[in-house]
């Protein structure tokens, strides 16, 4: 298990490639939160709802290069500058900064998120929540961790007293935007209530740490969705697509859950 913030850099150690994961998007996290409300470039990508800042990129630069140098050979899909993913051994599924609109508007809900995978499966998850300097950790069979603690999913089994998350797809309106509310709607009502922390990220890191039930969305991307997917599954928790199949990161929606809810909510999703 990793002691906190203290990691033990030896390749014969079982933890070495986790524990590099883990320096570099506390390295990254680090840029991001000096230039947290500073005067930073922001740009549109595909609409006005979808943002990206220099310091995305910047910590996009940071990461890829930290990679090449210790990892060559390995491959990396980041939100900013693509990359390859076919037939890759080893890939890295980077974003820089997941929930980049709360960072420009200067509020503190976002982080670094890393997932690597190994021959089409993930074995490695980090999610650095950089406000919290909290670590959100895992290696595939041996558990999930927010810094040195082990995480478990809740152990709630009613809707009515589930706590849930969820997010909308940046171009809402034309992704439909009826059937989307429609499920959100038949949730507000099932359940003790609803978030939107704007982070799908964060949203499964809480979903692994059992402070949320449930979380939803459609319309993801595989760096939205590979280092969380992790933490939830090693959890103890389940995460399918909204027909209750086994999911890649490259589906578009997720469901991810304690497992006690899970039916409710794929019966709601569908309904």
């Amino acid at each position: 298990m990793l002691c906190g913030i203290c990691f033990i850099f030896n390749k014969t150690n079982k933890y070495y490639m986790l524990n590099k994961i883990v320096n570099i998007a506390k390295e990254a996290g680090q840029l991001i939160r000096e230039n947290f409300r500073t005067n930073f470039e922001v740009e549109f990508k595909t609409s006005e709802t979808n943002l990206v800042t220099a310091i995305d990129k910047k910590s996009e630069k940071l990461i890829i290069e930290y990679i090449n140098k210790e990892f060559p050979g390995h491959k990396v899909l980041a939100e900013e500058s693509g990359g390859e993913y076919k037939s890759a051994d080893y890939l890295w599924v980077i974003d820089p900064i997941d929930g980049t609109n709360n960072y420009a508007h200067g509020l503190p809900i976002f982080c670094v998120s890393i997932g690597v995978q190994k021959a089409g499966d993930t074995i490695y998850g980090v999610v650095y929540d950089v406000m919290r300097d909290a670590v959100y950790h895992a290696e595939k069979g041996g558990g999930a961790y927010c810094n040195s603690r082990k995480m478990k999913v809740s152990k709630n089994d009613k809707m009515g007293r589930s706590l849930l998350v969820t997010g909308f797809p940046y171009e809402v309106a034309t992704k439909n935007p009826e059937h989307i509310l429609k499920i959100f709607s038949s949730f507000m009502l099932a359940s003790r209530g609803l978030r939107r922390l704007g982070s799908a990220a964060l949203d499964m890191c809480y979903v692994a740490d059992g402070v949320f039930d449930g979380y939803w969305e459609s319309f993801l991307y595989p760096w939205d969705m590979c280092a969380g997917q992790l933490l939830v599954q090693e959890a103890g928790g389940l995460v399918t697509d909204f027909n209750g199949n086994k999911r890649d990161i490259f589906g578009e929606n997720i469901i991810a859950s304690n497992g006690r809810v899970h039916g409710q909510m794929l019966d709601i999703v569908n309904s």
